[in-house]
């Protein structure tokens, strides 16, 4: 390498940093070592201090450091804030007190990073310390240093210092005003999100940006604020944002969360341009609202567009393909998880579980499960949740009493105990399952909500007490819901208890007066029963309100090809085949003597 000048040197280290070229970094140092007097010029001890520090070599930073003796704030800042960029929280604390042993104060560089340090290493007390360093100084009044302290405390869970620091700055920038609403966002406390974007607007706090924008739609689609979404959307337009990707993103999750999945289609129709993140937007919206098979159509329309397949991708599909019971597209969206590299992923791992418990296959559930690197709660919800599906109570119990020993400290969630309900209720296993729920409160702190009780009553009416079933429902100290009703009702159905039908179906109509399913079930309960002018009489009040019962649909996978049967349809290419072998069953059926109960 030839001479070259001290800024020459400078700007090749820069370029290290910009490239993340240790390499390049190193060949830098070794010139000036070769070519330069020590100490170096202070401006380049900086320059090498930032350039280690930043590509994750803190060994070389310190050791820079500790050999320049003229060291400044910068110097220090520069340690600092490359240990915080790499994850190196207490490290950054550490130098940041050590930089104050030597007398040296912070500047509006290094309190940020400090601050940041705090919150993620979740220490209060430290970033509190920080702060009366930053008043000390005179610092707090910076809107940067501001905005980082206040994040800092809305991190750490100290919403009071939080609001009384937002309160008290003289200024307050679009940043600030950003991490305002996206921790309210993050805290569940959407109102107070909104008011805050309101608050922006009237006070003129700064022009709103993409953060702002999705911040609000968060906030709207977290509470269900359809027409206050709408209405910013109307905005976005107004001032020109609605080319945005980002905010065009937002679009389409807010509306898939607020069940207007044709709004978010359409969003995603008018974008000039899209990444990776709209294409995944537009696959969760439509699971979300179950239109699996949709969602399907956009994830292959992704794959011939080039889209990337990230770990959202590929969880939100497999989540499609679990609703679908589509096995065999899940083993293909499970290949392309391996060929991707992010099978790893506790998202995709925990959705390739629960796919494959949902399809049936226990035992590709069980190897996926035990194959994951970590394992969160999530992920043994659907291993639990896919013994459930298949009624194996047992193995569900064992699972939930291994999840909380002390060598994997999980704590089961609500959702936990119903899908471990769900399993005693599929297997019969009366005498586990009240056990189970008996003992929610006592041994795992959770409050029984309506699916819990939902779930016994469907363990008592499908082991034949009805009855008891029914005093349960009696004794619930919450108001039974659609899923309580309809457990006792379909208990009723298979037991033929025509009269604690009526009861449960009463409550469901009205609960739910426009669901033909429950006005079905009890037509057939009393037709099963022999009370055939109750069962007409079922079918005229649907008719004379208007209820319409949901025309059938079945579907096979065979070839490759997915075939689609609608009742009375007639349309399908083989439809002759069909039919006569319909006709053949039917006398096979008559032969053998059976008698339709319906």
């Amino acid at each position: 390498m030839p001479f070259l000048a001290t800024n020459s040197l400078a700007a090749l280290v820069q370029s290290a940093v910009s490239t993340r070229s240790s390499l390049l970094g190193r060949a830098a140092h070794a010139q000036m070592l070769k070519t330069l007097e020590t100490p170096f010029p202070s401006f380049l001890s900086n320059h090498l201090v930032n350039m280690y520090s930043k590509l994750d070599l803190p060994n070389s930073a310190q050791l820079v450091l500790s050999l320049t003796p003229s060291r400044c704030v910068v110097t220090w800042t520069a340690l600092i804030a490359g240990s915080v960029q790499n994850g190196h929280f207490a490290s950054a604390l550490l130098h940041f007190s050590n930089m104050l042993r030597e007398r040296i104060r912070p500047n509006d560089f290094t309190f940020p990073c400090a601050f940041k340090a705090s919150a993620s290493l979740c220490m209060p007390v430290v970033g509190k310390q920080v702060h009366a360093i930053a008043v000390k100084d005179g610092q707090i009044r910076d809107v940067f240093v501001g905005c980082s302290a206040f994040d800092m405390y809305c991190k750490t869970g100290l919403r009071d210092e939080a609001r009384k620091l937002f309160d008290e700055m003289p200024e307050r920038n679009i940043v600030m005003w950003n991490a305002y609403i996206s921790n309210a966002v993050l805290d569940g406390q959407s109102r107070n999100a909104v008011d805050a974007f309101i608050e922006l607007l009237r006070v003129g706090g700064g022009q709103p940006d993409s953060i702002t924008f999705c911040a609000f739609l968060n906030a709207c689609s977290d509470a269900s604020y359809l027409e206050l979404g709408r209405q910013l959307h109307g905005f976005v337009i107004r001032i020109g944002f609605e080319a945005d990707v980002s905010v065009s993103n937002g679009l389409i999750d807010f509306y898939g969360k607020c069940w207007e999945v044709g709004s978010s289609k359409r969003v995603f129709e008018g974008m000039s341009r899209r990444n990776d993140v709209s294409w995944c937007s537009l696959v969760a919206a439509h699971v979300q609202n179950y239109e699996d098979e949709k969602a399907c159509v956009v994830f292959l329309q992704a794959r011939e567009e080039g889209i990337e397949m990230t770990d959202f991708m590929l969880s939100s599909v497999l989540s499609a393909s679990a609703g679908l019971s589509g096995l065999e597209l899940g083993r293909s969206v499970h290949a392309l998880a391996v060929k991707a590299c992010v099978v790893g992923s506790i998202f995709v791992g925990s959705a390739i579980v629960d796919m494959y418990g949902k399809c049936g296959n226990i035992n590709d559930a069980e190897l996926a499960f035990h194959e994951m690197p970590e394992r969160n709660l999530i992920t043994w919800n659907a291993m639990i949740g896919g013994y459930a599906h298949q009624g194996h109570a047992d193995m569900a119990l064992a699972l939930l009493e291994e999840m909380t020993t002390s060598s994997n400290e999980v704590v089961p969630n609500y959702v936990t105990l119903v899908c471990v309900l769900s399993a005693c209720s599929r297997a019969g296993a009366v005498k586990m399952g009240m056990g189970v729920f008996d003992s929610m409160r006592a041994r795992y702190g959770i409050e029984p909500g309506v699916e819990h009780y939902a779930c016994v009553v469907d363990l008592l009416g499908r082991a034949g007490m009805v009855e008891r079933a029914y005093e349960f429902i009696k004794e619930m100290p919450i108001r039974p819901t659609t899923s309580v009703w309809g457990a006792l009702l379909g208990a009723c159905r298979v037991y033929g208890k025509p009269e604690l039908g009526k009861i449960a179906a009463d409550n469901l109509f009205e609960l739910d007066p426009k669901d033909s399913g429950n006005h079905v079930v009890l037509s057939n309960l009393f037709a099963a029963t022999g009370r055939w002018e109750e069962a007409t009489l079922v079918r005229k009040e649907m008719k004379d309100v208007g209820i319409k019962k949901g025309v059938g649909c079945s579907w096979i996978s065979v070839k490759n090809t997915v075939h689609v049967f609608q009742a009375k349809d007639t349309s399908h290419e083989r439809n002759l085949e069909i039919q006569a072998m319909l006709v053949k069953l039917r006398r096979e059926m008559n032969e053998a003597g059976y008698v339709p109960d319906t």
